[in-house]
């Protein structure tokens, strides 16, 4: 048995919540549901629950105007990229750095959990933020990290 790399287990986790989360987006331009509308919201006979007045906003962003699920999209795009490196990201530091993909996977839990086809994505991505949490904190670092020590400028 060997030990396991935190850093590639949350690599393939990140993909998986990224790509749920941008399919996920594309549902939710067509069917538009706020996923938080049961908290305060009035349960009519017929037609269910009806939203708060508070949620007014939340309603406007993602109900009538898709606003956060196409930024969510954006970013399950971008952290994609991230993740399957093309030539212009590979060896790059924004690309090797975990504390920055910790801190773009928790932004995009928060945009995806606000809808409702989205909450599987976010839920993934916190996941992966914690297991990159967790290579950080092992001390782990990328194999391109490595090869690319004290050569200035060619990284």
């Amino acid at each position: 048995m060997g030990n396991l790399i935190w850093h590639e287990y949350a690599r393939l986790v990140t993909i998986t919540a990224s790509i749920y989360t941008i399919w996920a987006g594309f549902f939710a331009i067509y069917f538009r549901k706020f996923f938080w509308d049961f908290v305060g919201g009035t349960v009519r006979d017929p037609g269910g629950i009806q939203p708060a007045p508070q949620a007014a906003f939340f309603i406007a962003v993602i109900v009538k105007a898709p606003v956060v699920p196409i930024i969510s999209m954006l970013l399950g795009m971008f952290i994609v990229a991230l993740e399957f490196p093309g030539p212009q990201l590979k060896g790059m530091a924004i690309q090797r750095s975990f504390i920055f993909k910790t801190v773009m996977l928790i932004i995009q839990a928060f945009f995806a959990v606000l809808f409702y086809q989205g909450t599987n994505g976010a839920l993934w991505s916190l996941i992966a933020a914690m297991c990159y949490t967790r290579a950080i904190m092992l001390g782990e670092t990328m194999a391109e990290a490595k090869e690319n020590r004290g050569k200035a400028g060619e990284a």
